[in-house]
């Protein structure tokens, strides 16, 4: 819960120009931020067995480059259709060049364990440092900007919206196994009296 209020509290804060940010991700996780310069659609990643609203697709990945002389933002640009989840037409979404985008900082995924191989070079199964950096040929920095809302003109991806922070599932988990686990024992019991009977 206290996490929880820490989180609220940066996501009511206004945007703060990535660039101004520190480099140390502790701490960074659902700023609010944005972010300028211009899409390298070349080094574009697809980040595949994404869904939205049932349908199969991808989330588009694309650095950007310009926030920092000699370090790429990667940008979470939302999710697109693909009937496979996995090829999409991507020159089909790309935005203008040179863009402002805002949205959420978000940490790449523990790089423990391999990176998840694909036969196409721009497809990845999932954001981790060790992934990304065997895909983009400069660094990026230590941590990626989820776009959200209308941040740039023209035709664009899905954007993300924030993620809700509340308890989740948990409570709702833990009464239906306390449900699970009454049914059980009535069930049992029942079972001990019947064979009582019939002895």
């Amino acid at each position: 819960m206290q996490r929880n209020e820490v989180i609220a509290g940066q996501q009511r804060q206004s945007a703060l120009p990535l660039a101004s940010m520190p480099r140390d991700p502790s701490g960074a996780r659902y700023r609010l931020a944005s972010v300028s310069g211009r899409f390298d659609y070349e080094h574009e990643l697809a980040l595949s067995g994404r869904t939205h609203q049932g349908s199969p697709g991808v989330e588009l990945l694309t650095p950007l480059r310009g926030a920092w002389p000699d370090t790429a933002v990667l940008v979470n640009r939302g999710w697109v259709y693909a009937p496979d989840g996995a090829t999409a037409d991507r020159a089909r979404w790309r935005e203008r060049d040179s863009a402002t985008i805002t949205g959420y900082v978000e940490l790449y995924m523990s790089d423990a364990g391999t990176t998840s191989a694909t036969s196409d070079a721009r497809i990845v199964r999932r954001v981790s440092r060790s992934e990304i950096a065997s895909k983009i040929p400069y660094p990026v920095a230590p941590y990626y900007l989820v776009a959200t809302g209308d941040s740039a003109d023209g035709d664009h991806p899905a954007r993300r919206i924030m993620p809700a922070l509340d308890e989740g599932s948990h409570r709702s988990y833990a009464i239906q196994w306390f449900f699970f686990a009454l049914i059980a024992v009535a069930g049992a019991t029942m079972v001990v009296l019947r064979e009582r009977r019939l002895a």
